[in-house]
């Protein structure tokens, strides 16, 4: 046992981040619990584009386990990865069902934007878009990003739901699914209070097994909690070159960089801020490093059958529970690994049952608001923008793009131009150009 921490101690730098095993791994195991969900969801999605579900779900846990080893080992950073929610349905929505192209096309897409972001990231150019967004704009992304996070945990339990007459509107806090979520929420948020360790881990086991008896968490059929992991052979390695110097394979591809870009970038730069990682200078520290893991985890995951790999939001869950180093993705890349036999037992976790952890992680997202100059309009505004936009556009890049666009503006026209860098200039011209052209 001694040999086995010295090595994590070696690897890890536990001491050097205030942090040990135990909490580490229940971080770890957090967040996975709040992003199991894209098993299920990544395989009903791109399902829909013609492909092989039970492929996409082994896929889908591959991709996710090997970008994440990535992320824990190189990087050292508690940030988890996986097919990423808006890009999937893009592929099979938009490409495939939306153009009519096959979904070995889509795939061929996202295999040259993970050859392209590895390019990138190797030549610095990522890491120089993430040290060019000024510090306002990252503490901005990370409290856009609780708003987010909170938003998608209260639509995942119908709390929220869309309205007759108006954009949204409170769900039938009377049904199942809502009652176990604010019964979630209670029970998590009073062990928050009484400070017990794995607090949103213990809420989400909690919450799921209250939902048995109210009909919300369905057993496995037969209460067969193993399985072997489907063949990934109807998916694997399946490209079509045959179009891809089209003007549509340049839309597609465009497309898939810049939401993945955006997002990744959002969230490594939100979640970093909220823990702490980010320098004097508001640089995050080896940012190359954790930019590789989702460029090869697109390279890869498009490889094995699945839709573009980023750095999951729900990784602010492993972060909150203490989470400072990769021994909390490494632990996460293990429940993924544990998923591919055990797949009946993570899919029954409904979206109720993690709704509490989400929303209560939002809470947490917010401290860097403190950190804001209010007082700075031509701070303050595209801050407000960047944060409100996430939520409401339902998209961290989107929210991203107003922020620094309005920061550019807002600068340029009061005489403040020189203390915008060249880089955020260049993004705000291909922002526009984007705009215009979607």
């Amino acid at each position: 046992m001694q040999a086995e921490n010295s090595f994590l101690e070696r690897t890890f730098k536990l001491k050097e981040h205030k942090t040990n095993v135990k909490t580490e791994v229940i971080a770890g195991i957090t967040t996975f619990m709040t992003m199991a969900y894209i098993l299920i969801v990544n395989p009903l999605i791109l399902s829909d584009a013609g492909m092989d579900f039970g492929a996409i779900f082994t896929a889908t846990a591959l991709a996710s386990i090997i970008a994440t080893l990535v992320m824990a080992f190189y990087a050292n950073y508690p940030f988890a990865l996986a097919p990423g929610m808006g890009l999937n349905a893009f592929f099979a929505y938009t490409v495939v069902l939306g153009m009519g192209y096959s979904w070995e096309f889509a795939l061929t897409a996202v295999l040259l934007e993970g050859i392209i972001f590895i390019l990138l990231t190797f030549l610095n150019v990522r890491e120089a878009i993430v040290n060019s967004i000024p510090l306002n704009l990252k503490h901005a992304v990370s409290v856009g990003i609780g708003l987010f996070i909170a938003f998608i945990g209260l639509v995942n339990a119908d709390i929220i739901t869309p309205g007759d007459g108006t954009i949204v509107a409170l769900g039938d806090l009377s049904s199942p699914a809502p009652a176990l979520a604010i019964i979630g929420i209670i029970i998590t948020g009073i062990l928050l209070a009484k400070n017990i360790k794995g607090a949103l881990l213990l809420g989400i086991i909690a919450t799921t097994a209250i939902g048995i008896p109210m009909g919300v968490t369905e057993l496995p059929e037969g209460l067969r909690f193993m399985s072997t992991p489907p063949s990934l052979e109807p998916i694997f390695f399946k490209f079509d070159f045959s179009n891809i110097f089209s003007l549509d394979m340049l839309v597609v591809l465009f497309t898939f960089l810049f939401v993945d870009l955006f997002d990744t970038l959002g969230t490594l730069v939100g979640v970093a801020s909220k823990a702490d990682m980010l320098d004097k200078e508001g640089k995050l520290p080896k940012a190359k490093q954790a930019l590789f893991a989702d460029a090869v985890g697109t390279t890869v995951g498009a490889c094995l059958g699945t839709s573009t790999v980023t750095t999951y939001v729900e990784s602010a869950a492993g972060v909150a529970e203490g989470g400072k180093t990769g021994l909390t993705a490494l632990s996460t890349a293990g429940m993924f690994t544990i998923a591919l036999l055990f797949s009946p037992l993570f899919i029954m976790i409904p979206g109720a049952a993690t709704a509490p952890a989400l929303v209560l992680v939002g809470l947490f997202m917010m401290s860097p608001i403190n950190k804001i100059d209010l007082d700075d309009f031509t701070e303050a505004i595209p801050a407000f923008l960047t944060i409100i936009m996430m939520p409401l556009a339902y998209s961290i890049a989107e929210g991203i793009v107003f922020g620094m666009v309005s920061y550019v503006f807002l600068k340029l026209l009061t005489g403040k131009g020189n203390k915008v860098s060249p880089i955020m200039y260049i993004l705000t011209i291909l922002f526009i150009i984007k705009f215009l052209i979607h």
